[in-house]
């Protein structure tokens, strides 16, 4: 990271000419209480980005919204469901499990409702 000129702070790395950041967490990466089930690859010409399924970015989204009322949170979870495919009844099976059904509708209604 240093030779592409980020530098550590904390957890995060960074670079003097981005808002962007890097972190790589703890493992295993998991979207709340379950671990991520699908990672998507692109292949680029520099090597293979792994990031998450629209799907676990969703619920990863979610945990902002469910546990901080963090309302961007909210915002990009329907963003990313909005134009990406994803799984709304596994969305819902896993809020069930974060005890989050309430915060869920409040997803499912903006989702519909666009």
């Amino acid at each position: 990271m240093e030779k592409l000129g980020f530098h550590e702070q904390g957890r995060y790395f960074i670079h003097p000419e981005t808002a962007f950041f890097v972190e790589f967490p703890d493992g295993p990466l998991s979207v709340g209480e379950e671990p991520v089930k699908d990672i998507s690859e692109f292949t680029l010409s520099t090597g293979t980005l792994k990031i998450l399924s629209p799907t676990d970015c969703v619920k990863d989204r979610l945990c902002a919204f469910y546990f901080w009322n963090d309302l961007q949170g909210l915002e990009q979870a329907v963003l990313v469901a909005q134009n990406n495919p994803v799984d709304v009844k596994e969305i819902k099976r896993w809020s069930k499990v974060e005890g989050k059904e309430k915060e869920f509708s409040v997803f499912a209604k903006k989702l519909s409702a666009l």
